[in-house]
């Protein structure tokens, strides 16, 4: 059980954590200062959400997200969100490929570069079937959690930063909903794609509670140590890097290193949603559905990547409040619905 968990919890959280996310950008756009209640909401709504995609994932042994997404939204929304849900993971795996390319930049490498790197790197992975995604993930999330936890950790203890005095000034509470509605859509795109997979109730749990708790817990002292250079992040399209320049230069290369690995399981557990939704009409082989969709993002990378995190990401959040609705109160009306029958 406890394998199988920390198989879906680090697929959930390698869903979530991408360029967004782990270059401290999603979290600034979203929370920033008096969002420490904000932050606690995002955890709680996370949990139930991942656990309520996981039960139904599993209890219709799903191998793609549309079975899973009439159960939330019901047969006649589940047409427009099937629409959405491709477009948000279309759009942000070329946000996960602009990212990858300004990883690249940070060390004058040309954009490009970084790029068809990660271009080239999920075409590999995905030669091996969606168990290569898999087993990335468990070889590389923790390695980016626990530095990604270090790095500001020992950042909060060197400039002597109190986690809690602020807690008494929580006015951007409302921030949870539209920052949790945000990642729904992948989630229910990645998760629907797994359901017969899934083994245990017991695992499903694990996962969802995991994976919750340990977002809460970065999330809530990444956008701390935010709070303190806010002044200093209009002068970077990666925050996290204006978090390393108080350290050693070979400390940035590590950390841009585990960078560029989120920026890349985000962009693969995309393209698994876009490419088993696709294949469901085709029934080709995934690595050519692979390299065809990712021809088709690369034009597109060229708008930059603060530029589309900050307009992509507040739309996404507003437009995904129905369906994290839904999600939080399916445990209600999914059981009223059970005693009618």
């Amino acid at each position: 059980m406890f394998k199988s968990g920390f198989k879906w919890m680090f697929l959930i959280i390698g869903t979530t954590i991408g360029a967004g996310y782990a270059s401290g950008r999603e979290l600034w756009e979203f929370f920033g200062h008096e969002s420490g209640l904000a932050i606690a909401l995002f955890m709680v709504f996370f949990v139930v959400s991942c656990i309520v995609i996981m039960t139904i994932s599993y209890e219709r042994k799903s191998t793609e997200y549309r079975p899973v997404l009439r159960d939330i939204v019901g047969d006649k929304l589940a047409k427009l969100y099937d629409v959405m849900i491709f477009l948000y993971l279309y759009t942000t795996t070329v946000v996960m490929l602009s990212g990858s390319g300004a990883t690249g930049q940070a060390f004058n490498f040309p954009y490009w570069w970084g790029i068809v790197f990660i271009v080239i790197a999920l075409i590999i992975l995905f030669s091996k079937d969606i168990t290569g995604l898999l087993s990335i993930n468990q070889i590389i999330l923790p390695i980016l959690l626990t530095g990604l936890l270090f790095v500001l950790v020992i950042f909060t203890i060197d400039q002597d930063l109190a986690l809690f005095s602020h807690w008494h000034e929580q006015s951007n509470w409302i921030a949870a909903f539209p920052f949790t509605a945000l990642n729904i859509l992948p989630l229910i795109a990645v998760l629907g794609a797994v359901g017969n997979k899934v083994e245990s109730k017991q695992e499903i749990w694990f996962a969802g509670i995991g994976s919750g708790v340990t977002l809460g817990v970065i999330s809530y002292i990444y956008n701390n140590s935010l709070i303190q250079i806010a002044d200093e992040l209009l002068l970077y399209e990666i925050p996290l890097f204006a978090i390393l320049k108080h350290y050693p230069f070979q400390m940035v290369i590590f950390m841009s290193i585990l960078l560029w690995f989120a920026i890349f399981t985000t962009a693969a557990a995309g393209v698994l949603g876009i490419v088993t939704r696709v294949n469901s009409y085709l029934n080709k082989p995934l690595w050519i559905i692979v390299i065809t969709t990712l021809l088709t993002m690369i034009p597109l990378t060229t708008l930059g990547f603060s530029n589309l995190i900050g307009f992509l990401y507040p739309v996404y959040g507003v437009l995904n409040l129905y369906v994290l609705t839904r999600l939080l109160l399916y445990p209600i009306w999914n059981n009223m619905e059970k005693k009618r029958v």
